[in-house]
């Protein structure tokens, strides 16, 4: 009595806390975005007679529900990595919530494990599986956004060509792209212009971006503005061609998902076909399959089956990826 209690309580508080977080966390970081940006205005515009703030222009992290534990990320190797890994994927959150959420989930997936199966050997297997899922989850999004600053960067590129042919300076047509550009490509080129604007020399802050957007592509345009800055050239018909070149490396990327469609599929089927098996054992020959449940060779034997899936599916996952 007292572990379920105990497992009903972490389940309640684990709902209740991502509850909180996807709706009290934006707006919080809203506020805090706005106050500082209202500080930034408002500083040094007193009168000589008021007292001088100590505000500095040194950027500063974003805090956490906990910031001991920011602090604490922050100090070790893989905090770093992680700052990185959120900047990348977009989502706006702090390493210490994703450590702590991290922390959470493995408490209540080993709880949840070892009562519902009575085997306590499972339940580090299960606080560890529930442990990586926030930072598959930041991948996740990282992959995605990646992707499609991908799609909307050969956009990007045409509309500075476009703008240096009608004069503009290199870093008016990038004020032009971050105004114009939406999500991901619009915020990652306003971060450069800003970055240059306030006196950052714009070879750091090309660098930096590249930093943020480790793309080939976004090497690429790198690379050929810097060249350009130091040997000359019309930048324009370069963003031009370079435009032309990502599209072509799109057309032959799809080309390649063509051709390795049939085994994303098989994928999708070795990995489903156990599942549905079992639902329809579980119909059909109900006594036969209670035996995977409340044995403990069974209970073994359907642990062992989600592994070897789980990695079945990411080899053929692996097999099937083809850089282009």
């Amino acid at each position: 009595m007292l572990l379920a209690i105990l497992m009903f309580l972490i389940g309640a508080g684990t709902v209740l806390g991502a509850y909180a977080a996807v709706t009290k966390l934006p707006a919080v970081l809203a506020q805090r975005k706005l106050d500082r940006r209202l500080s930034e205005v408002t500083m040094g515009i007193g009168g000589p007679g008021e007292a001088e703030s100590d505000e500095t222009v040194v950027k500063k992290q974003k805090s956490g529900p906990l910031p001991v534990l920011d602090k604490l990320v922050e100090r070790t190797n893989a905090g770093g990595r992680l700052q990185r890994l959120i900047d990348q994927s977009g989502v706006k959150t702090t390493p210490g919530a994703v450590v702590l959420i991290a922390l959470v989930m493995a408490l209540a997936a080993g709880v949840i494990a070892g009562v519902v199966t009575q085997m306590w050997f499972l339940a580090p297997v299960a606080a560890g599986a529930a442990a990586v899922l926030p930072f598959l989850f930041l991948t996740h999004k990282r992959t995605r956004r990646m992707h499609a600053f991908e799609e909307m960067f050969p956009e990007g590129l045409d509309l500075m060509s476009r703008a240096l042919k009608a004069g503009h300076a290199f870093q008016t047509s990038m004020g032009m792209v971050a105004d114009e550009m939406k999500e991901p490509v619009g915020p990652e080129f306003r971060k450069t212009f800003d970055q240059q604007n306030y006196g950052l020399p714009l070879r750091d802050a090309l660098l930096q971006m590249s930093e943020r957007v480790p793309l080939l592509d976004v090497r690429f345009f790198v690379t050929a503005v810097l060249i350009q800055r130091e040997t000359g050239g019309n930048l324009a018909e370069i963003l031009e061609n370079l435009a032309h070149v990502v599209r072509e490396r799109f057309k032959i990327l799809r080309q390649v998902r063509v051709h390795t469609a049939h085994g994303r599929f098989t994928a999708w089927v070795l990995l489903a076909l156990p599942a549905f098996l079992a639902l329809a054992l579980m119909y059909l020959n109900p006594d036969h399959m209670k035996l995977l449940f409340t044995e403990p060779m069974g209970r073994m034997m359907l642990g062992l089956t989600v592994v070897l899936q789980t990695t079945g599916y990411f080899w053929i996952r692996k097999v099937i990826k083809i850089e282009v």
